[in-house]
């Protein structure tokens, strides 16, 4: 009986251990492919980490004080070199949609947007994924000098 216990509890560890590694999200990957592509003239401010967690997370959330006048640009990076799967939506302090990094109509996915803060105050970065069965991305927040 002892024997059957500690082979069902070696089994249980193993498929616990395997699950675990399957949903491991390794965005830095991704930062560093974006950071190692900077455009001109722009300042690295801030990396986030969008883990969806194995499809358990859909949507991440971040929020940012953007000044008025000021340039920023968010750029997104996965493991898909044409982006596809993971959307960006760009949202004032009043949750008002400014921007979005997918274009519904068209079904294509860009790699990030650039806006000009018209007004100081907290925005939100808002990620999903779109169709995709991988939930791991990165994205860096620039500002444009």
């Amino acid at each position: 009986m002892k024997n059957i216990l500690f082979t069902a509890m070696l089994l249980a560890l193993f498929f616990c251990a395997k699950n675990s590694a399957l949903a491991q999200c390794e965005a830095e990957k991704y930062t560093e492919k974006i950071i190692g592509n900077l455009p001109d003239g722009t300042t690295f401010l801030k990396s986030y980490k969008i883990d969806g967690e194995g499809g358990n997370k859909t949507k991440i959330e971040y929020p940012y004080i953007f000044r008025q006048n000021s340039t920023y640009l968010i750029n997104i990076a996965n493991k898909d070199p044409e982006l596809k799967g993971v959307v960006l939506e760009l949202y004032d302090a009043n949750r008002n949609l400014i921007g979005t990094s997918y274009d519904a109509s068209g079904k294509k996915f860009r790699p990030g947007l650039g806006y000009t803060c018209s007004a100081t105050g907290v925005y939100y970065l808002k990620f999903s994924f779109e169709g995709s069965k991988d939930y791991c991305a990165a994205a860096v927040l620039l500002l444009k000098k």
